[in-house]
């Protein structure tokens, strides 16, 4: 069986990291697509297991957690009904957390958003730390109760106002929406009003 030598891998993995879809590093490598994908879950098993052992006691100050959206096999609405509720299909997030000053990415996991996941990754978070952080969150209620649980009263923690301040921009937006109705609404009656008066003299 023939094998990608450690600089094709090199290349193939460069390649990825840039941004480049499979199929375009296959066209850039010329490296099968099977090949590509199967040295994608060889190089994610040995970057998980580099993270696990490497990435611990982080001298941290300041962490801020966030959750990506992705889907697998489909978007939800259109998963299977015998394939709803099996992670893996439909929805898929992935949670990190983030060292606000040196940009490290301290913890991450793959998972649903539910609270059970929340708590498994914050109890990750927890242990990869050295010390008291200020961790800064969204709005999403899964947190409270895992970092609540996870740190116990060893953490200043803070939810942050990205979801207000968009709300307040949506509230604006309907707000002139509204007023721009209301200003055609009332040239409409005046010009009504003077047709009116002109037929009448």
């Amino acid at each position: 069986m023939n094998k990608l030598s450690p600089e094709r891998q090199a290349r193939v993995i460069s390649t990825l990291v840039e941004g480049n879809s499979i199929r375009a590093t296959v066209r850039m490598t010329g490296v099968a697509k099977n090949t590509i994908s199967k040295l994608l879950v060889d190089i994610g098993e040995a970057c998980a297991k580099h993270h696990s052992r490497t990435v611990v006691q982080v001298p941290s100050r300041r962490i801020q957690c966030d959750e990506i959206w992705s889907f697998c096999y489909a978007k939800q609405k259109n998963v299977p009904l015998d394939k709803h509720g099996q992670f893996g299909y439909g929805n898929v997030w992935t949670w990190t957390a983030i060292d606000a000053d040196s940009k490290l990415c301290v913890s991450w996991l793959v998972g649903s958003r539910e609270a059970d996941t929340a708590l498994e990754f914050m109890d990750d978070v927890a242990y990869r730390l050295q010390s008291r952080v200020q961790l800064t969150t969204d709005g999403h209620r899964a947190y409270l109760t895992a970092v609540d649980e996870a740190f116990g009263g060893g953490i200043d923690y803070g939810r942050s106002s990205t979801a207000s301040r968009a709300t307040l921009r949506t509230l604006r937006h309907v707000i002139v929406l509204a007023f721009a109705l209301a200003s055609r609404l009332r040239s409409s009656q005046a010009c009504r009003t003077r047709c009116t008066s002109a037929r009448a003299t």
